[in-house]
């Protein structure tokens, strides 16, 4: 699914206005309606108090037709307006007139008005600021919006919470409503999935209200949401006449003294992501914890005993994972260095393996064309430097990938795979992968579908989902602080049957 930006947004409303022959008040009003049935089809008539607060804009004129909807099926509601401006649009206009020829009076909440009170049982609907926010919002609506952060309502927020901008913008947007959940129309936003801008949020959904499919479909986007139909699309299924040579020969490369379960994770996560055969090149003092409780795995040694010194494949293999509890030792360093210069295929490079790359970065130019580095925050940062905010942390990691030619899993909530040109935000996953050995297990699954015959980008994507799956499916049974690496691995065979099942059949137009 593309994300877009507000332009292309207004442009897509536009090109359908004029397509479909309808005016803006039209689009207005069925977008309106998606909210009023998402709200009817969960309350059913029930007598809670819905306080609905409208801004002077569309995302108000929004406010303004589910107000209208609310008082024709006989809900408990009271509709405020945000006053912040003389200017208002047409439709907000239009629709409050609407709702005046039916004797509903909003409130209008001007610098000096009391701020409404807001009950426990109590929903808000924000509908103050919608994606075309181009400035701070003023004291008194700071208030306001505090006020309505601070009380024990549920927040449900149109499009986007107010105050929250959808691109970067020059100033520092602290007043922003914390919504428990978003109905957004048509398309995710991007700062839904940035760490800074999407803890404003708990949760979100797309409510389709029929912008022109090919007009969006034409649209250029940077930004894509992973779904499960791109996933099937890509999968590599077994035929019934291979054999383990048939989907390759990984080798995972790490390990240190007291550090050998790190490539052990990785490892096993390979196999169990279809590798044909993995063989594993640790030091000398992984062979025995190795060969007695990974007996699928071959083992080779490094001579010395508690670190890498020297890296030597007598084979060709077909994909490499690297880094996993490998260390900075000096020597180690020298024998990553040297690995780097005799490299032919893509790699998967990890944990120190990065951290060498950040210390030593002449070495970035060493990489072969198309390989993965799979960072956490801290080792981005040492990778590409310091950011100024989220947005700027996307633009010099795209400038980052294009650069050396490689393909960046920014690692954490909606992991997001970079390859230069476009960016690939996950929606699988959950907080219980943040645990120890979770990235070496990304590690290992990457290399395995790398070793099938995958391309890099498509082992990225494809690799990051299924990890996130085996995680969702093993957190539904034990939750979120239960969950180790270990179970991403034994759940992943549920993953593949997951993400293969067929859908259920709906019964209705999904919103």
């Amino acid at each position: 699914m593309k994300i877009l930006s507000s332009e292309q947004i207004y442009e897509a409303d536009k090109f359908t206005i004029k397509k479909q022959g309808i005016t803006s008040d039209a689009l207005m009003e069925r977008a309106a309606l998606k909210i009023f049935e998402w709200l009817h089809g969960r309350l059913q008539g029930a007598q809670v108090k819905i306080h609905v607060f409208c801004g002077i804009g569309n995302n108000g004129g929004d406010g303004m037709v589910l107000s209208r909807h609310l008082f024709e099926h006989g809900y408990n509601f009271q509709t405020y307006v945000v006053d912040f401006s003389e200017k208002r649009s047409k439709d907000f206009l239009l629709n409050l007139e609407r709702l005046k020829d039916r004797k509903i009076w909003p409130s209008f909440l001007e610098a000096k008005s009391q701020l409404p009170q807001i009950g426990m049982d109590d929903i808000v609907v924000d509908a103050i600021f919608g994606i075309g926010l181009n400035r701070q919002p003023d004291k008194w609506v700071a208030n306001l919006i505090k006020h309505i952060n601070t009380s024990p309502a549920f927040v449900i927020s149109v499009d986007v919470p107010s105050g929250l901008p959808s691109q970067k913008v020059s100033w520092k947007f602290t007043s922003v409503i914390k919504a428990n959940h978003v109905l957004s129309f048509q398309v995710p936003k991007l700062v839904f999935l940035l760490p800074e801008t999407g803890k404003y949020l708990d949760t979100w959904e797309i409510l389709n209200i029929d912008l022109d499919s090919d007009f969006i479909s034409g649209l250029e986007s940077n930004y894509f949401l992973t779904q499960r139909s791109n996933l099937v699309s890509i999968y590599k299924p077994r035929t019934k006449f291979s054999h383990k040579g048939t989907y390759g020969h990984a080798v995972i490369i790490g390990g240190s003294h007291g550090k050998i379960g790190a490539v052990q994770l990785a490892g096993r996560a390979c196999l169990r992501s279809g590798s044909g055969l993995v063989s594993m090149f640790v030091p000398g003092c992984g062979y025995n914890a190795l060969q007695s409780s990974f007996p699928e795995a071959m083992i080779l040694t490094d001579t010395a005993m508690d670190h890498i010194t020297e890296i030597e494949i007598p084979f060709t293999a077909s994909a490499i994972g690297i880094g996993m509890g490998l260390g900075t030792f000096k020597k180690t360093v020298v024998a990553f260095g040297e690995f780097l210069q005799k490299a032919k295929q893509p790699l998967v490079i990890d944990a120190d393996g990065i951290n060498i790359l950040a210390k030593h970065q002449e070495m970035l130019k060493q990489l072969p064309e198309n390989s993965i580095l799979t960072p956490h925050p801290k080792e981005l940062e040492r990778l590409i430097g310091s950011w100024d905010d989220d947005f700027d942390k996307l633009d010099k990691a795209n400038a980052f990938s294009m650069k050396h030619g490689v393909i960046l899993v920014l690692k954490g909530a909606n992991s997001l795979i970079v390859d230069g040109e476009k960016g690939y935000f996950n929606t699988s996953g959950n907080p219980g992968l943040a645990t120890a050995g979770s990235g070496d297990v990304l590690t290992g699954i990457i290399t395995g579908f790398l070793s099938q015959g995958y391309n890099s980008l498509e082992a990225s994507i494809f690799g990051v989902y299924l990890h996130g799956l085996a995680a969702d499916i093993k957190a539904s049974e034990i939750g979120f602080e239960a969950l180790i690496a270990s179970d991403i691995i034994e759940n992943l065979g549920k993953a593949f049957v997951e993400l293969l099942r067929p859908k259920p059949p709906q019964n209705k137009k999904e919103t």
